[in-house]
């Protein structure tokens, strides 16, 4: 009887182990992500943004930098700790649903990337809500969700290197693929 006892014991001591070691990070959720639809100045958020919170970070206008950044195109950028695509972007993301309506073969990859803030889980999983957004809004305004694909590199790949809130403005984003 006591062996049994302790059979349970050392199985619910296991279980317990096991489920310690489970992460955190859901990377299932964005299958409904939020989009934002505000103006782009407009620093208020509102309480469904998809923002976890920007802290003291100070905003970066990414529409003065029109070397670098472009609102049509292929990339899509986001705020600190956000997978809102914001309405700014809205050119970008109908233009590519169109293009993939259009033309029922064309196929994109969205990859999903952070900043170099964080830890490497924090942003992949960060990476892969992104990218998850950007799908979901490309099958809103008519792609189909078998022409599309949603990575995340995290901040594994960045596009501009530098530790100041211009270069993680940029690394903040979502890039088109064509596949």
């Amino acid at each position: 009887m006591n062996m049994s006892r302790f059979a349970v014991a050392i199985t619910a001591a296991a279980t317990l182990a096991l489920a310690g070691c489970a992460s955190s990070v859901k990377l299932d959720e964005p299958k409904n992500a939020p989009v934002e639809n505000r103006s782009p100045l407009d620093p208020k958020g509102g309480a469904n943004t998809g923002s976890v919170g920007n802290g003291n970070v100070k905003p970066v206008d990414l529409t003065k930098d029109t070397a670098t950044v472009s609102t049509t195109g292929n990339t899509i950028y986001f705020d600190l700790d956000s997978y809102v695509v914001k309405d700014e972007f809205r050119t970008t993301v109908e233009s590519q649903a169109k293009a993939l309506g259009a033309n029922s073969s064309k196929k994109l990859t969205v990859e999903g990337h952070t900043d170099e803030r964080g830890g490497s889980e924090y942003n992949l999983a960060l990476g892969q809500k992104r990218a998850q957004a950007v799908v979901k809004a490309l099958t809103l305004l008519g792609a189909k969700e078998s022409q599309l694909e949603a990575v995340s590199f995290g901040k594994e790949r960045p596009a501009v290197q530098g530790s100041d809130e211009a270069a993680w403005a940029k690394n903040r984003r979502a890039e088109l693929i064509n596949r």
